[in-house]
């Protein structure tokens, strides 16, 4: 049972990293800091904090810890499918080829490469430019390797399989060719500043931890960033309530396009 006060390792946390972790379910956030110090043989938020300040191993393996990384190429393949055929035709047609594009809460990258995956069926690689954030340094550095399991690609199209990944013992790594089109920066959804103009940006999956505040905060910052007729491709286990509000059009159950 860890001891302690966790209101104050709350802020002990912000101060130190930025991260609010008010912003996250507590109980389900809680455990999975619990089950942590636990770990590192600990047994009180206090000490864990002053850990946390002074060992560089132990701050890394926080971070990484208390963020989400669940992630696969093209999942849930016929949201995928949609974006194929309808969204990005019709990105192109209203914007032209030379869009921007966001991946939030990206993680270990399969998603802003399943992005470039899905654009070259429409458009020239060297078109193709993914801005592409995360929280997570560990996981951005995993992203930029380019290395994955064969359960993280199952879903990735069969052409793609082959043209794009090449066996690595039992792992597969994604070309180069693909690398070059994905930007990586590390960036906090809930303090750090939006960029603006965006045609097209996709955080799937990664707001179900969050509050319903802090849920809509973020919701409503996307489609600030977004330009009018700009699309928001969100994740199977979210929904927008109040899309309206916030000035969206909801297009279909994951992607919601900004009113002009």
């Amino acid at each position: 049972m860890v001891k302690g006060d966790y209101e104050q390792f709350k802020k002990s946390v912000f101060a130190l990293t930025k991260i609010d972790l008010s912003s996250y379910k507590e109980n389900q956030m809680r455990r999975r800091i619990n089950s942590l110090i636990e770990r590192n043989e600990m047994d009180n938020y206090a000490d864990y904090a002053v850990g946390l300040k002074k060992d560089t191993k132990l701050f890394d393996e926080f971070i990484n810890f208390i963020t989400i990384n669940v992630s696969e190429f093209y999942r849930n393949p016929d949201q995928w499918k949609l974006m194929d055929q309808t969204f990005i035709p019709e990105l192109i047609s209203k914007f032209g080829e030379n869009l921007k594009i966001w991946s939030a809460a990206c993680s270990t990258g399969d998603e802003p490469y399943s992005l470039v995956m899905a654009f070259s069926r429409h458009l020239p690689l060297n078109k193709i430019k993914i801005n592409a954030t995360d929280l997570d340094k560990t996981v951005i550095a995993q992203a930029k390797t380019g290395v994955y399991s064969a359960k993280s690609i199952a879903s990735v199209p069969d052409d793609f399989k082959k043209k794009y990944f090449k066996p690595v013992g039992s792992s597969f790594q994604i070309s180069d060719e693909i690398k070059r089109r994905v930007e990586f920066k590390e960036h906090n959804l809930l303090k750090d500043i939006y960029q603006t103009n965006y045609d097209l940006i996709v955080c799937r999956n990664v707001l179900i931890y969050f509050t319903e505040e802090a849920k809509d905060a973020v919701f409503q910052k996307f489609a600030n960033s977004l330009k009018p007729g700009g699309i928001l491709f969100i994740g199977s286990t979210e929904q927008i309530m109040t899309y309206k509000e916030m000035g969206y059009k909801r297009r279909n159950s994951f992607f919601y396009e900004k009113e002009k």
